[in-house]
């Protein structure tokens, strides 16, 4: 029982979900995501660590970026479940479509300045 309950904790979050639909669209750096969201820094990274511990998000590093992307879902059944669903789910929301038109405007080579 504890997996499924780390993934529904892990979505319980308003912001996590916000997360969860912009990496829909494309894989994102924290950077990019702060800037997109408006929250600080550290608080951006600490809901990515819980959705990567909950086997909804996986990130690489790529030079000087961590690249985090949706998970495949290998790891969780649940995760696997609630990933392919959330695609379906709030694309009609006022927040996530606000949050869909800042998507092209978020480059880390202007945001964080690399």
């Amino acid at each position: 029982m504890k997996p499924f309950v780390r993934v529904m904790k892990a979505l319980s979050d308003p912001s996590r979900v916000k997360i969860m639909k912009l990496l829909q669209r494309r894989q994102l750096c924290v950077c990019e995501l702060t800037a997109g969201l408006g929250l600080a820094q550290p608080t951006v990274s600490k809901h990515l660590k819980i959705l990567e511990e909950a086997g909804l998000v996986t990130s690489t590093k790529e030079g000087l970026w961590v690249n985090y992307r949706l998970a495949d879902g290998e790891s969780s059944p649940y995760a696997a479940a609630l990933i392919g669903n959330l695609r379906h789910w709030l694309n009609d929301d006022p927040e996530i479509m606000r949050l869909y038109e800042r998507l092209p405007h978020l480059n880390r080579e202007t945001l964080c300045g690399k």
